[in-house]
């Protein structure tokens, strides 16, 4: 359905004004390899947080621009820097969070992508490079939308901002909750709006209603005391590769759909979706199925699911006729709306100890768990959302839910629980986060940031 309501024609004409400035800044963010990841150079994490900061600076919005850094609970460490700015709220106006995070995936292998990772290149009408999209150009919308509401208004802005910028949410974010406890008079708000989620596809805007929880873990099956020959004792002795396989085996049924006692489904409708769509979209060949039943929305967004991510093996290059003794696998389970993720992972790692097969021995490391989200739709923060938005594109949103996971949302609604939250994003369906040659849909991009103009310029004139 597309929108009758044009935009603000002197909003909409500062927003278009500065998309050239933002995409440029874009690139250079992009251009800082910041992953958060230990193996990685962390110094890169605050070359970012201070041009990020530099940024924020320049919108001439802010009160306070600082780079701040929180423990990480349990441990002597400090997480990452993240960039905090923030203005107070005049005239009765509300406060609005914006959130989005610096920090991005690995490249992965570099020969599987088409141009440099961290080399911004423009090719189709598409941004590609790590964090092209995913999540610095969050970053920019909000910087984009705040430098055109500046323009657009000068000093006739009573609405209270804040401004976070994250510096580790690829890897956990370890430090998250004690910063929001360290920072939570710059923090507390009205509306909180998370930009790190996707639309419907790049011309339709999505406000993301619900997000699949999350359950991480890490599987080490040991079967020998010590590596032996696969000739000499092959077919009496079970090798951990083999042990380890069987047992992966039965967390999936028939189907391809996870076969776990004691994990939950939402039940909820979805839109129409194609098996088609889902080719293009995936990149699944025409002669590999889908797995799971039911509505291929419903297995994404309202159903759990179950992915080994990693694997600790001999290689390839390396194998010898040996039986192994002990292998070891990243588990990465997604938990359905309403179900506790510490819930899901007890029941995972119960299957899994009671499928166990020769009596091979299992250790559980690394768990990670982060709960689902449900938004209230009702709040008068989202009407507005739907507003904005609907003018921002040209074209009304589509409430979606999403099968990946923002735990830490789940710490937003602890820490402020009165404050409504919004999930946008700049992603569409050909994005390829975390993924080889990520991009950004830079019509997507525009649009975002005028629709969030909008939103930000309805948030001040609300009482």
């Amino acid at each position: 359905m597309t929108s009758e309501n044009p935009p603000s024609s002197t909003l909409s004409e500062a927003v278009a004004t500065g998309i050239p400035t933002a995409l440029a800044d874009l690139g250079a963010l992009v251009r800082i390899p910041s992953v958060a990841w230990p193996a990685f150079d962390q110094t890169q994490l605050q070359r970012s947080a201070e041009a990020i900061a530099a940024l924020a600076e320049g919108t001439g919005v802010f009160d306070s621009v600082q780079i701040a850094r929180s423990a990480i609970p349990g441990t002597d460490e400090l997480g990452q820097p993240a960039v905090l700015a923030t203005r107070a709220a005049r005239g009765g106006a509300p406060t609005v969070l914006l959130y989005a995070h610096h920090d991005v995936q690995p490249a992965g292998d570099e020969a599987l992508w088409e141009t440099p990772p961290f080399e911004p290149t423009v090719r189709d009408g598409r941004l590609y490079g790590r964090g092209a999209a995913d999540d610095k150009a969050g970053v920019m919308v909000h910087i984009a939308a705040l430098r055109a509401l500046r323009e657009a208004r000068g000093d006739d802005l009573d609405l209270g901002v804040a401004l976070f910028i994250e510096g580790e949410e690829e890897y956990g974010s370890r430090s998250f909750g004690q910063f929001l406890a360290d920072h939570a008079d710059a923090l507390r708000s009205d509306v909180i709006v998370v930009a790190d989620s996707g639309n419907w596809d790049a011309e339709t805007p999505g406000l993301t209603v619900s997000l699949r929880g999350n359950a991480r873990f890490t599987l080490t099956v040991r079967t020998l005391d010590h590596a032996s020959h696969s000739g000499m004792f092959g077919g009496a002795v079970p090798d951990a590769f083999m042990a380890t396989v069987r047992l992966l085996a039965t967390l999936w049924d028939e189907d391809g759909a996870v076969a776990v006692a004691g994990l939950e489904e939402r039940d909820a409708p979805t839109p129409a979706y194609s098996e088609q769509t889902l080719r293009d979209e995936a990149g699944l060949p025409d002669g590999v199925a889908p797995i799971g039943r039911g509505d291929i929305l419903s297995r994404i967004w309202n159903k759990p699911s179950i992915t080994v991510t990693g694997i600790d093996a001999t290689s390839v290059a390396a194998a010898s006729n040996t039986l192994a003794p002990e292998i070891t696998v990243v588990i990465s389970a997604r938990v359905a709306p309403g179900q506790r993720a510490e819930d899901a992972y007890a029941a995972i790692e119960a299957h899994l100890r009671a499928h166990a097969p020769f009596g091979a021995e299992l250790a559980f490391t690394d768990v990670d768990c982060g709960d689902a989200f449900l938004v209230d739709t009702s709040g008068w923060a989202v009407d507005l959302a739907r507003t904005a938005l609907s003018e921002g594109y040209g074209v009304d949103p589509v409430e979606v839910g999403v099968g990946g996971s923002i735990p830490f949302i789940a710490d937003l609604v602890t820490q402020f629980p009165g404050a409504q939250i919004l999930v946008t994003g700049v992603e569409d369906p050909h994005t390829r986060a975390h993924s080889p040659n990520e991009s950004l849909h830079l019509d997507t991009f525009r649009h975002a940031v005028l629709s969030e103009a909008l939103l930000l310029e309805k948030l001040d004139a609300h009482r």
